[in-house]
């Protein structure tokens, strides 16, 4: 019995024992892990613990942080609306499973801590989360108290794992894409001027590209030391093949813009590279004919007002010579000579002996007769040295009114209408001609073909002006009051999950802090002229230079002066006529009268 207690008091002690021994084993592993997190969060700040798993030593260790932790135990299945400074604790070498897109891209580059059970080997759980396109990823074993190594994943090196101890002074998580060591990047262009044009190296005769969205592209391929496997759509396929083939992992980058805003997902687009204006590009309007100068001078409200005047000075001018209204007629008002005269800027003559009431009226005809002839000679030397422009179009409902169409592309068209876009509706469909091959239509616009108006982007619209500065006159000009939107974000296509999206984007900031796009563009028509894509002829087909008036120009002086003549007959020979009939019918009475 004695020997039955002693064995049963052993037993507890070493029960006893051992639970101490497992209590304290449990408190250097969360001491070490601690640790780790401490070192973790020195190397880059967190906000947020994420506990990915079944029950491990990570649970037992965010009892004693200072961070909000996040708990998910069986699925990533939900919408990630958590802080993007985020650390993964994974109870476990399973990658997270399921979640929607969203959530995957959000939590693509927050790094991941993994605790390895001792029969995993940290290379595979590395190729693993590799195709699922997880790089930032760091893995521990169980007996990390003994060993306090730390297996991280280095995806452009071999082998894929480098041992990192905690108390060394090498970094857990680096930047991994810095340096891709060659690796490719799918790219397609849209081969659309002046964002993206091929030519062939006269040096080492590759193929090359250029353009302010390709020098964007192939900048950062050579920032981050990156190889650009390129790609071509087949002649008859539409560029928006390329955001298609983002959506569907087909590629890594488009070279090419699309309206980041319009795009029904986010995730495939970068962060906007330009912000520009999509309006119509309107032929200038044509000058006046010399032959249509004369009557533009003069206001239909100024010319009622010098007849108004003519008529009053008539007036006075009869009613001043004998100071009586005898003589006062339509006919002496309306054919006064010296008051037409006078405003005219002729000679008169002037009465003898004339009253101060006339003279007064006389210095009011000519102070009106000088002010009225150098008006309208001033504006007869300005028109003729540069004859006035015929109205501009002012709102798209008047489109149809100046006989030029507006050539479209149907894949413009439809994107309009999908986007319910109110300036369009105004627009009657028989004013619009729609092409279905859009390179046709660009073919148009680049020849500066003058019959049709044309819709464009506010950044091709600078090589556009650019390239008229080369000519004798302007021949289309940018409708900042025809605009279907004056607000659009272009973005370049991007696969989903793209893992240096990050450096891409901030690659971009760069580019505009720098002032590059603003070059790249600015000399965009000159990189055209340099490839051959366009030339510097003047496309402006001016008139031809005619050193002299033509007689179509003084057409309508001869018409008015020709008309003047015919009146000035018919009126004679109506005075003429009317004092025959009033002698006549003045002989008749008297024969009447004698008779009787």
């Amino acid at each position: 019995m004695t020997w039955l207690v002693i064995l049963l008091c052993f037993l507890g002690y070493m029960a006893a024992h051992i639970a101490d021994i497992s209590v304290q084993n449990q408190s250097l592993m969360d001491n070490e892990l601690i640790n780790l997190l401490l070192k973790l969060r020195n190397e880059e700040f967190y906000d947020t613990l994420l506990v990915y798993g079944k029950d491990c030593e990570f649970h037992s260790v965010i009892k004693n942080v200072d961070v909000a932790v996040v708990l998910v135990s069986d699925s990533m299945n939900f919408e990630w609306n958590f802080s993007s400074l985020t650390l993964i604790l994974s109870c476990g070498p399973d990658i997270d499973n399921g979640g929607p897109n969203s959530t995957s891209i959000k939590l693509q580059r927050n790094r991941r801590l993994v605790l390895l059970k001792e029969d995993f080997q940290p290379s595979n759980i590395c190729n693993i989360y590799t195709q699922k396109e997880q790089y930032n990823i760091a893995l521990v074993r169980e007996n990390f108290t003994k060993s306090k190594s730390i297996y991280t994943c280095r995806y452009f090196q071999d082998p894929n794992v480098d041992e990192v101890n905690l108390s060394g002074t090498k970094p857990i998580f680096i930047e991994q894409f810095q340096n891709m060591k060659g690796k490719a990047i799918r790219i397609v262009p849209d081969l659309l001027p002046p964002r993206v044009m091929l030519y062939q190296d006269a040096n080492d005769g590759e193929l090359k590209m250029i353009g302010y969205v390709a020098n964007l592209i192939t900048n950062f391929a050579q920032k981050v030391n990156a190889t650009l496997q390129l790609d071509f759509l087949k002649p008859s396929t539409s560029i928006t093949e390329i955001s298609r083939m983002a959506k569907d992992d087909e590629l890594d980058m488009g070279i090419t813009l699309e309206a980041s805003l319009n795009t029904s997902n986010l995730e495939t687009s970068s962060y906007p590279y330009l912000l520009t204006s999509y309006c119509l590009m309107v032929q200038v309007p044509a000058k006046f004919p010399y032959n249509l100068v004369y009557a533009l001078i003069v206001d239909p409200l100024v010319l009622g007002i010098i007849f108004v005047l003519f008529l009053l000075l008539s007036v006075l001018l009869i009613y001043s010579q004998k100071m009586s209204w005898q003589d006062l007629s339509v006919a002496n008002i309306l054919l006064n000579d010296k008051s037409l005269r006078g405003l005219l800027g002729q000679s008169f003559p002037f009465p003898l002996n004339a009253s101060k009431k006339l003279r007064l009226i006389f210095t009011i005809l000519c102070f009106a007769s000088i002010m009225l002839t150098t008006m309208y000679e001033a504006y007869l030397q300005s028109f003729f040295t540069n004859p006035p422009s015929e109205p501009e179009i002012c709102s798209f409902q008047d489109v149809g009114s100046y006989n030029r169409r507006i050539a479209m592309s149907a894949l413009e068209v439809n994107g309009l209408i999908k986007t319910n876009n109110s300036h369009f509706r105004e627009i009657r469909m028989d004013d619009l001609e729609i092409f279905d091959n859009m390179p046709e239509c660009y073919e148009l616009r680049d020849a500066f073909n003058l019959s049709y108006n044309y819709v464009v982007t506010g950044d091709r619209w600078r090589s556009y002006a650019e390239q008229q500065t080369l000519f004798k006159e302007p021949v289309f000009y940018f409708a900042r009051d025809l605009c279907f939107s004056r607000l659009i974000f272009l973005s370049v296509p991007l696969r989903r999950h793209l893992p240096y999206r990050h450096l891409f984007d901030e690659h971009m900031m760069q580019q505009h802090e720098f002032g590059f796009v603003n070059y790249w563009m600015s000399h965009s028509f000159f990189d055209m002229v340099r490839l051959g894509l366009t030339s510097l002829k003047d496309l402006s087909r001016p008139l031809a230079y005619t050193p002299s008036l033509l007689m179509d120009d003084i057409s309508w002086i001869m018409k008015i002066y020709l008309a003047a003549i015919v009146l000035c007959v018919f009126c004679f020979l109506l005075e003429i006529g009317v004092d025959k009939w009033k002698r006549w019918m003045k002989f008749r009475n008297l024969q009447i009268l004698n008779t009787c």
